[in-house]
C-alpha cells in the first residue's frame, strides 16, 4: 500500500478547488499533519513546507524560520543555522556574523555552528539571516524545507495555517500520475 492509499482520503479535506483554506484551518488540522508526515517521503513534506514558507497565506519566511529555531533544540538551532550560513556569499558573511553574534566564525572557511553555539543566537538575529539568504538564493527556502521535513513535530509550532498551506500542496500529489 503506498503512502498516498493511506492517507489520500484524509487529504482530500485539503483539496477544495486547489486552494487551501488557510483562513479557517481544520480544528484536527495538527492531527492530520502527524497522520501524513509517518506516510508521505520526506520529499512530499518538503514539498509542502516550501509550499507554505512561499505561501502569501502564512508569515514570512524569515519570521516562520525564526519561530521554528525559536522552537528548536541545540542540535537543531545549529543544523538550521547551518543551512543559512552556507546560502550566504562570502562578503555578505563578514557583515552578518557579528550582527548574528558569530563573529568568531569570520574567516573560518567551513566552520560550523556548534550546538552551544546555536543557543546564543536570538531568533531576531535568525529571522534577519532567514531574510537575508532567501532574497540572495532563494533555493534555501528548498534546502530548509527538506531539513524541517525531518522534524515534523517541531513545524506543528508554525499553527494551523501554515499546516493546512502544507497539507494542500502534498495533496496535489494524489492528483498526479504515480
Amino acid at each position: 500500500m503506498s503512502w498516498m492509499d493511506q492517507v489520500g482520503s484524509l487529504l482530500k479535506k485539503y483539496t477544495a478547488g486547489g486552494t487551501a483554506a488557510a483562513a479557517a484551518p481544520a480544528p484536527d488540522v495538527h492531527a492530520h499533519f502527524d497522520q501524513v508526515a509517518q506516510a508521505a517521503p520526506p520529499s512530499a513534506m518538503a514539498e509542502g513546507l516550501a509550499a507554505a514558507f512561499r505561501s502569501d497565506q502564512t508569515p514570512p519566511f524569515g519570521t516562520m524560520v525564526s519561530t521554528l529555531f525559536t522552537n528548536s533544540d541545540g542540535d537543531q538551532k545549529a543544523g538550521v543555522l547551518n543551512h543559512l550560513l552556507s546560502s550566504v556569499s562570502p562578503s555578505s558573511l563578514s557583515k552578518i556574523l557579528p550582527m548574528a553574534g558569530l563573529a568568531g566564525l569570520a574567516g573560518d572557511a567551513g566552520a560550523q555552528v556548534t550546538p552551544a553555539q546555536a543557543q546564543q543566537i536570538s531568533p531576531q538575529a535568525v529571522q534577519e539571516l532567514a531574510t537575508h539568504a532567501e532574497k540572495n538564493d532563494p533555493s534555501i527556502v528548498g534546502s530548509l524545507s527538506s531539513f524541517y521535513a525531518q522534524h515534523s513535530a517541531l513545524v506543528k509550532t508554525l499553527g494551523g495555517s501554515v499546516l493546512t498551506v502544507a497539507l494542500a500542496k502534498i495533496a496535489q500529489h494524489q492528483n498526479q500520475p504515480h
